[in-house]
């Protein structure tokens, strides 16, 4: 079966796929609280006769088809929301107020379950097992890391992955990716500056960490731009400022948080190393400490195995044209997929869903996120072609 008929079956399932996707926009839940999300995954699991373990990492689900004698390949799709109230214009807007599937993991569980129909459909015919990881917690959780710590890529053992993400950079009906590192390394910082508080008026009579934060913020923008090799790419950016909560009274203490990424790990520990000296200093220097920490998990890079882009890439050409498969620099973001792709070799793409004519036009991660839906069947058919091509190639 020619990847263009797997689409042609996609696009058949279409409204199926929407449906499930509509549903989980509407509800959306954050990482390590994808409850209703896991359990609508399972009972679509169930009614489809795919037998699945759960729980793996709190909420995650691992379903397994195919015959146990054969190779292993699995297709991963992430499950959590985000922390943002949704402005889109669309009938289907979250329920939940300050939480929307502004990321795109709504479509990506939906387009797996799609998969997960189709293969069904020809279950008997897989020289082997396809893997399907419902992950929770890739918004900073590292729901992926723990899934594999948990045995989701054992018994039978996977040997090739792979997944997607809804790309708002490149039109529908077109593939991203390239070989090697497609996202970057990426962690958290927080730094507490603690001075001592008092009166606006007689900021003399106070050590002001205000004005100390502040010159920390300045002082972080110079280890990109003066510090790292201008060949390479690395940023920091700090994001939040909180302290005080008077006009007129300096703070005892001012927090800032944010974010630094690189594209490799070593040049991600050797910023988070010039962080923490550059404040703590900048701090000492005018009469403050600061505390810093960097909280949550560091996210390696995420790198393309040359094999598995090249079986990708042949696939979205047969599927959509050659002109419709896009190499593509590698972009600062980070993603839970690099956890997989450190143990196992596999690709990780975008799937095109700008159009403007459906107002399809912000990034992720914005209030008025939207998604071109025509596209998802696209991403159910890729990852059913890569299932079945990868089985073919591994069985020999």
């Amino acid at each position: 079966m020619s990847a263009k008929d797997i689409l042609g079956e996609a696009r058949a399932i279409q409204d199926w796929i929407v449906d499930i996707r509509r549903r989980l926009h509407r509800h959306p839940e954050l990482m390590y609280e994808e409850v209703e999300t896991s359990r609508l995954v399972r009972e679509t699991l169930d009614s489809l006769g795919i037998d699945y373990r759960w729980p793996v990492a709190e909420t995650g689900v691992v379903a397994t088809l195919g015959k146990g004698d054969g190779p292993c390949v699995a297709l991963r799709a992430d499950m959590d929301a985000l922390p943002i109230h949704e402005e889109a214009d669309v009938d289907f807007r979250s329920e939940v107020d300050g939480k929307m599937h502004a990321c795109g993991h709504d479509c990506h569980t939906a387009m797996l379950l799609g998969a997960a129909r189709l293969l069904k459909e020809r279950e008997g015919e897989l020289p082997g097992v396809v893997k399907l990881l419902f992950q929770p917690a890739e918004e900073g959780g590292a729901g992926g890391d723990r899934m594999c710590n948990e045995g989701a890529l054992e018994n039978p053992t996977v040997q090739r992955a792979f997944g997607l993400h809804v790309w708002p950079f490149v039109p529908s009906g077109t593939v991203a990716g390239r070989v090697g590192t497609f996202l970057a390394a990426a962690g958290m910082v927080h730094i507490k500056v603690t001075g001592r508080g008092g009166h606006a008026a007689t900021p003399h009579l106070t050590v002001d960490p205000v004005v100390t934060a502040s010159k920390i913020v300045l002082e972080l923008q110079t280890i990109v731009s003066r510090e790292m090799d201008p060949l390479g790419s690395a940023v920091v950016s700090i994001t939040t400022m909180r302290g005080g909560e008077a006009f007129n009274v300096i703070p005892p203490d001012v927090e800032l948080t944010g974010t630094m990424r690189a594209l490799t790990l070593p040049d991600l520990h050797r910023l988070q190393e010039r962080i923490r000296e550059i404040a703590e200093h900048v701090a000492a220097g005018n009469r403050c400490t600061a505390e810093v920490e960097f909280p949550g998990n560091d996210y390696p890079p995420t790198d393309n195995d040359g094999h598995c882009w090249d079986v990708a890439k042949r696939i979205g050409a047969e599927m959509l044209g050659p002109e419709a498969v896009v190499e593509t620099p590698p972009l600062m973001g980070g993603e839970d997929f690099a956890f997989v792709l450190q143990r196992v070799p596999g690709v990780f793409v975008g799937l095109g869903i700008q159009n403007e004519d459906v107002g399809a036009t912000y990034v992720v991660h914005h209030p008025r996120f939207k998604v071109d839906e025509g596209a998802l069947p696209t991403g159910t058919a890729l990852h059913v072609a890569f299932a079945l091509e990868s089985l073919r190639e591994l069985a020999g």
